[in-house]
């Protein structure tokens, strides 16, 4: 830094800008890093939260005492200790007396102090009262015994505590959020009783690992009664890094059929979640859901009550959408990032910062007792001065009255320190009776035995480490509650996919030979039947419900995928498919199917190649679609072909020629894609002059009849009835009677 300075001619110091900014720039950072946004490990307080909690003691506002108005501790922080803005003190304040935003809140207020649904709503300062609560005695009771180093305010006028004397580990059980220069905290709260326990297992066995100080700290407890969800693994894994995240997961049960919420996750607020879930109701997201009530009051904090539909919606999935979907589980970033007794911030996990503490609360004991040691020493020898005094009183009394400098004389004549001798100039002649010297040995005993007990302890680290075993007991036994944030395992939650949300009407889609296409409900629709545009005409229609996919065929084996639930009404004459999905020009569509993700279908090209899709495999995610049925050079699309079943089914195909080959569908392959095996032999030569090829194909069960359909002659052959046509996938087939070789299609009866 001094080589960077420089003496100008006129002797002026000199320094370049870049040295400058780059100084002013760290120097601010680890200010707010040190002094505002990181609490230290020994107190678990930012600066401005340990101002004020050392202003209201010097203020006298101790849990005993009465309210006083928070604009006077505002004032004394401000003025004393804290030169920042009066709101942002304030703002501190309100948050340690929120009993919903801290574990163990350290201020006891009078008055709005916000309220869970919307924690800013206190009112101003110069409204409410504030004083300490009991549990604020844990920082503060060991304060003037020595415990603590003490620093000049920002004016050097007063003094002001480094940290508090905590009894307990409170960084853990208030925990913290803070954002500084380049790093960030965000430390969950934890339960008193079971980080006590940690640290009494700690004291015992110095190298315990974090899984064996988990067995103790069973997770972070909140504020509230909402769950902590996250998995034990996931929560070791955090204590034993000091980052992570962790989820929280609402509360509710059944009131006959209503689903009441009871309990909300930390800083969720009751209405902004009923916003989330009404903005769904009115996007006809929740159809199952009919109305919202908040029925919160003074008895039941929370109370948020969702009416369903009927008694047969299932609350289970509903509640499981909801936590996916709104504040009802929230995640929490875990960061647990603090200022250590060595001065710096460091990321710490459980074992390190349970070590730490310990080591700064025992050097802490150990001030206290040497203070309280030096007290005790000092009295012991006054009062063997004024023991001194009382045994040769006439003396002391003569020496007092005759000479000029008594007090050289005093210890010149009995061999006393000036301490001593200024302790008997100080003397009342009231104490001069009898009774005194009694006293006076008898206080020599006590201290002189608690003068020896102090000793043992400061020279036995055994001794030493059972105190500070005994006095968290106390703080545990004192202010320990029992969980508030249960601690359970759940799955993942998942919301309703759009299919899960929309009514399962029966519908038929109406495919034009235009490429229109719309949606009539039920299924007693006579496709033919409906008003079509000039020149157009029905072409395919398919039955299913208005939550399932419609998938289309075109004529180049792509398959593209619509929602029903969303086509135009068959009141009208429907829109152009080619508006939803990006088909290449000039395609035309050949088949329409529909059913459950895994309903399975025909899929075959009149060059007698084919194949069992699923319709799940078929289904595409974007408007391009996905490539579906591989043709042959010069081959057609035949339409797909509803399978209901494999087993015990069987295929029938009939070429222009008035060939018919059966043979069992479970001889085609399943297959997500492609060309697909030969159903039925066609000579090379003619399928490539396009001479011959398959006009149509079938699948029957074997109690079924298969019909052909050749002109208005109609040929219905039970399974029995066409042992002449069976035989292996592949072969040629044999010639149907005369009279329907000219066939125009398969139908099943």
């Amino acid at each position: 830094m001094t080589d960077s300075i420089a003496i100008g001619a006129d002797g002026v110091e000199q320094i370049s800008l870049k040295t400058y900014t780059e100084k002013a720039y760290l120097d601010y950072s680890m200010y707010v890093i040190l002094d505002r946004a990181l609490p230290n490990i020994a107190d678990g307080l930012k600066p401005v939260q340990r101002r004020i909690v050392y202003a209201m003691s010097e203020l006298g506002l101790k849990a005993s005492s009465k309210h006083k108005k928070s604009a006077r501790t505002v004032g004394d922080v401000i003025g004393k200790f804290h030169p920042h803005g009066d709101s942002a003190v304030y703002e501190a304040m309100v948050l340690m007396s929120q009993s919903f935003s801290y574990r163990y809140p350290l201020i006891d207020g009078q008055g709005n102090w916000g309220s869970p649904d919307d924690p800013k709503s206190f009112a101003a300062m110069r409204y409410t009262e504030s004083r300490l609560t009991r549990y604020a005695d844990v920082l503060l009771s060991e304060l003037a015994l020595g415990t603590v180093d003490w620093n000049p305010n920002f004016d050097g006028g007063l003094d002001e505590p480094a940290n508090l004397p905590a009894r307990v580990p409170n960084v853990l059980l208030n925990g913290t959020t803070g954002i500084a220069v380049g790093m960030a905290t965000d430390i969950p709260p934890h339960n008193l009783r079971e980080v006590v326990s940690a640290c009494i297992h700690l004291l015992d066995n110095p190298k315990a690992s974090v899984s064996e100080l988990c067995e103790h700290v069973l997770g972070p407890d909140f504020p509230t009664d909402a769950e902590v969800i996250t998995p034990q693994s996931e929560l070791q894994k955090i204590y034993e890094t000091g980052r992570g995240s962790l989820r929280m997961r609402a509360l509710w049960h059944k009131d006959g059929d209503d689903i009441v919420i009871s309990a909300l996750p930390h800083q969720a607020s009751g209405s902004k979640i009923l916003e989330q879930i009404a903005a769904q109701m009115q996007a006809k997201k929740l159809p199952m859901v009919v109305d919202l009530r908040d029925e919160s009051d003074h008895e039941n904090p929370t109370r948020l009550v969702v009416i369903p539909r009927s008694n047969r919606v299932d609350c289970e999935a509903v509640m499981n959408h909801l936590f996916a979907t709104t504040d009802l589980e929230k995640s929490y970033r875990v960061n647990m990032n603090m200022i250590g007794i060595n001065g710096r911030p460091q990321v710490k996990s459980l074992d390190l910062i349970l070590g730490e503490w310990l080591e700064f609360r025992t050097a802490t004991t150990r001030r206290r007792l040497e203070f309280r040691l030096d007290k005790v020493l000092k009295r012991l020898h006054i009062l063997d001065g004024l023991l001194v005094a009382y045994l040769n009183i006439d003396e002391v009394i003569a020496i007092i009255r005759e000479e000029d400098k008594p007090k050289l004389a005093l210890m010149a004549r009995f061999g006393i320190s000036d301490t001593q001798a200024e302790a008997i100039l100080d003397l009342k002649l009231r104490n001069l009776a009898k009774l005194e010297e009694m006293k006076i040995r008898g206080e020599q005993d006590e201290l002189a035995a608690e003068r020896d007990g102090i000793e043992q302890i400061l020279g036995s680290s055994r001794r030493m480490k059972t105190l500070v075993r005994k006095e968290l007991l106390q703080a545990a036994d004192e202010f320990g509650d029992d969980r508030r944030s249960p601690l359970v395992t759940r799955g993942e939650a998942k919301a309703f996919s759009e299919e899960d949300v929309i009514a399962a009407d029966p519908v038929t889609v109406v495919l034009s030979e235009m490429g229109w296409i719309r949606a009539a409900k039920g299924h007693d629709v006579d496709p033919v039947a409906l008003n079509y545009k000039s020149g157009d005409r029905f072409k395919l229609a398919t039955q299913g419900k208005s939550n399932q996919p419609v998938v289309v065929l075109d004529h180049t084996g792509r398959a593209y995928t619509v929602a029903a639930h969303s086509l135009p009404s068959a009141r009208g004459q429907g829109e152009p498919l080619t508006g939803r999905i990006n088909a290449q020009s000039g395609a035309h569509f050949e088949g329409l199917m529909m059913g459950a993700e895994n309903s399975q279908f025909l899929l075959a090209s009149d060059a007698g190649y084919g194949f069992v899709a699923k319709l799940a495999d078929l289904q595409g995610k974007n408007k391009a679609g996905k490539a579906a049925l591989t043709l042959p050079k010069g081959a057609k699309v035949l339409p797909p072909v509803p399978v209901t079943a494999i087993e015990d089914h069987y295929l029938a195909a009939v070429t222009t020629e008035g060939r018919m080959l059966v043979f069992p569908l479970a001889d085609l392959p399943v297959m997500a894609r492609g060309k697909g095996n030969k159903m039925i032999g066609i000579p090379s030569a003619r399928a490539a002059a396009r001479e011959e090829y398959v006009i149509a194909a079938a699948v029957m069960g074997a109690q079924q009849s298969l019909k052909v359909i050749a002109g208005k002659r109609h040929l219905s052959l039970k399974l029995s009835e066409l042992e002449h046509y069976l035989g292996d996938r592949g072969r040629r087939g044999h010639k149907l009677p005369r009279g329907f070789q000219r066939v125009d299609g398969l139908a099943v009866e």
